[in-house]
C-alpha cells in the first residue's frame, strides 16, 4: 500500500481525497446534509463532520473528506465554543452576572427528548461562560464547553436559576477543537474554488479552502515513525518500538502517528514505552493511508 505524499506536495485531487474544510455552516440544512453537499462537490465517496449542529445553528463545522473521515474520532472529545443569545422571560435581576458565573463549572445534563443519544444524566464542564453584552431581556453569552454539552439546556437552566425563565435564541459555534471562526469557508467559497480549478485550472482557491487532513489532528499527541514502520502500519501492523523516532505524548493518550515528512499514518492510544527495544508503542485503531 503506497504512502501519501507530504501535505505540501499533494495534488488537488489528493488534497480533496484527504482533506478538511473549516466550513461556515449556514442556517437551514442539517450538519449531515451539509457534509453530503461537500462530499458531492469534492467528488469523493465520503465526508464526515466534526460534531452535529441543529439545522438553525450556524458556524464552525469542520468537514473531513475522503479517507480523512477515518479520523473523525479526533473530534469526539474536542471542546466547543459558542456565542449564544439568552432570551429572558422577565427583566434581568441584579444577580444576573453572579448567577451566570456560577454555571462556569461541571454540570449534570440530561439530553433532550429529540436527541439521538440515550436520555441519561451525564457530566459536562463549562470551561468559560462570559456575559458579552445585554440589551433589555436579551443577553449575549460566550460559552466554551465539553463536547456534547447542550447549550439550549444550559440556557433553560440559567433561566430557572435567575427566576425569570429563559430560552435560547440564536446560536453560533465559533470553535471546534483547534478550529475556530477566523478562517471559515462558506459553501459559496467552496463552490467557487472548485469551479475555478475545474474550469480554469486555478488551484489557489481550492488550496485556500481545503486544508490537508493533518490540520484536524493537531489537538492529538504526536508520534513520528520511520517510513519503513509506516509501510508496515499500512498493512495492518501496530507501531513497534524500533520504528518510533520521536514521541510528544503521555502514555494512554490518543495520538496521531506521522512519517518524518509530516504525513499522517494512523491513530491509536500510546500504550508502551517509546524507548523500549521491542513491543508495541501505539495500538493502531485507525489507519489513514
Amino acid at each position: 500500500m503506497a504512502l501519501r505524499p507530504p501535505p505540501g506536495e499533494r495534488s488537488v485531487e489528493e488534497l480533496l481525497g484527504f482533506g478538511v474544510v473549516n466550513l461556515d455552516k449556514p442556517p437551514g440544512p442539517s450538519a449531515h446534509q451539509v457534509s453530503a453537499w461537500v462530499r458531492d462537490l469534492a467528488g469523493v465517496e465520503r465526508a464526515a463532520h466534526s460534531g452535529t449542529l441543529d439545522p438553525k445553528v450556524t458556524g464552525c463545522l469542520p468537514v473531513l473528506t475522503g479517507a480523512a473521515t477515518r479520523a473523525a474520532r479526533a473530534f469526539d472529545d474536542a471542546r466547543k465554543g459558542y456565542v449564544a443569545v439568552l432570551e429572558l422571560h422577565g427583566p434581568p435581576p441584579a444577580s444576573l452576572e453572579s448567577t451566570v458565573a456560577e454555571f462556569e463549572t461541571e454540570l449534570l445534563q440530561r439530553p433532550p427528548r429529540k436527541s439521538a443519544v440515550r436520555r441519561r444524566l451525564r457530566k459536562r464542564t463549562v470551561h468559560r461562560l462570559e456575559l458579552l453584552d445585554r440589551q433589555g431581556r436579551t443577553v449575549l453569552l460566550r460559552v466554551d464547553c465539553d463536547a456534547g454539552t447542550y447549550v439550549r439546556k444550559l440556557c433553560h437552566d440559567l433561566g430557572l436559576a435567575l427566576g425569570t425563565g429563559a430560552q435560547m435564541g440564536d446560536l453560533r459555534r465559533v470553535a471546534s477543537g483547534t478550529f475556530d471562526d477566523r478562517d471559515l469557508v462558506t459553501m459559496q467559497d467552496l463552490v467557487d474554488a472548485l469551479a475555478f480549478y475545474r474550469e480554469d485550472g486555478d488551484e489557489g482557491p481550492v488550496r485556500d479552502a481545503v486544508a490537508p487532513a493533518e490540520r484536524a489532528l493537531e489537538g492529538l499527541g504526536r508520534v513520528t515513525i520511520a517510513r519503513s514502520a509506516a509501510e508496515q502500519v499500512a498493512e495492518g501492523a501496530p507501531v513497534y518500538a524500533p520504528g518510533v523516532l520521536e514521541v510528544d505524548a503521555a502514555e494512554g493518550e490518543q495520538v496521531a502517528c506521522y512519517t518524518p515528512d509530516g504525513s499522517a499514518v494512523c491513530l491509536g492510544p500510546l500504550v508502551g514505552e517509546p524507548d523500549a527495544e521491542r513491543g508495541v508503542v501505539v495500538a493502531t485503531d485507525r489507519v489513514l493511508v
